[in-house]
């Protein structure tokens, strides 16, 4: 009876995930571009040999990688010390909780136009508070060095509170008798956190970890709207690539090959980071 209950989430995992992934695999194994007339041929792994050899996917690898890797931890971080914030009693509890969504709320789109136009020079309100206090203009968005921080700035912006809200969450699951019987000892407010609050909430620190690595590595509507992938492709993630390849280029065969070589590296870094909390778990051990 309780596989029955699960045969409606396998058939919708089936149908949005597996059927798809199912037909990229077959699709990179086959040439389809304008040269073929955008008619499936085998091409013998063709596309598997220009992948390992193509510099731009490796490019954007590791810029994808760096992206993720950066703005994930800040989320955490940021995450964590917010949740931490929203546990506590005080007044306008509810109301500062309410708040802390709608940035996560907001459409992607609309909140990556809107860090465009902070942006944008030089009328953008960030370069007019420049030009205001006689400092020269800003041109984040036109330097490829510090492009791709603006793009971080805006997810972390954007996604922290995704993170909160799971380690709030974890936070309310732990009993304040923990709390109250290590006070008596005589314990401080950081012996408290380093040995009941931060050892209890790892599992949602990695169930937070986990999430936002997956979403970060397939970022696409953000770098998308915001910075098209410039200035000279500095910001292009694996997920733009592919959509080039794809809409820009017509050649959908690359396009899917670009994909699976993308979500091979997901499950590489996922894998990673599962493996390094495993292994800090066991060395920090449970309380």
């Amino acid at each position: 009876m309780m596989l029955l209950l699960l045969v409606p989430a396998a058939v919708l995992l089936a149908v949005v995930f597996v059927a798809p992934m199912l037909h990229y695999v077959w699709l990179s194994a086959h040439a389809n571009s304008v040269l073929t007339g955008l008619v499936p041929i085998p091409n013998q792994g063709a596309n598997w040999l220009r992948l390992v050899s193509d510099q731009r996917f490796w490019q954007d690898a590791g810029q994808t990688l760096r992206f993720t890797v950066v703005s994930v931890s800040l989320e955490v971080l940021l995450a964590l010390a917010i949740a931490l914030l929203l546990d506590q009693r005080w007044r306008g509890r509810g109301v500062a909780r309410a708040l802390t969504l709608i940035p996560w709320a907001l459409p992607t789109t609309v909140m990556a136009l809107g860090w465009r136009w902070i942006f944008n020079t030089p009328y953008g309100p960030l370069n007019q508070t420049a030009s205001l206090l006689g400092v020269a203009p800003l041109n984040i968005l036109s330097n490829p060095s510090i492009t791709w921080m603006a793009t971080v700035l805006a997810d972390v912006w954007k996604t922290t509170p995704f993170a909160a809200l799971i380690l709030l969450a974890g936070l309310q699951t732990i009993p304040t008798d923990l709390y109250e019987a290590l006070r008596l000892e005589g314990a401080s407010q950081r012996t408290c956190f380093l040995r009941i609050t931060l050892p209890l909430l790892k599992p949602y620190i990695a169930l937070a970890l986990l999430f936002r690595l997956a979403q970060a590595f397939g970022v696409f509507d953000l770098v998308q709207v915001m910075t098209g992938g410039g200035p000279a492709s500095s910001t292009e993630s694996l997920a733009l690539y592919a959509y080039i390849n794809a809409m820009r280029f017509l050649d959908f065969g690359y396009s899917a090959t670009v994909m699976i070589g993308s979500f091979i590296l997901l499950l590489l870094l996922c894998l990673i980071s599962w493996s390094f909390l495993i292994r800090l778990q066991r060395r920090t051990g449970r309380v």
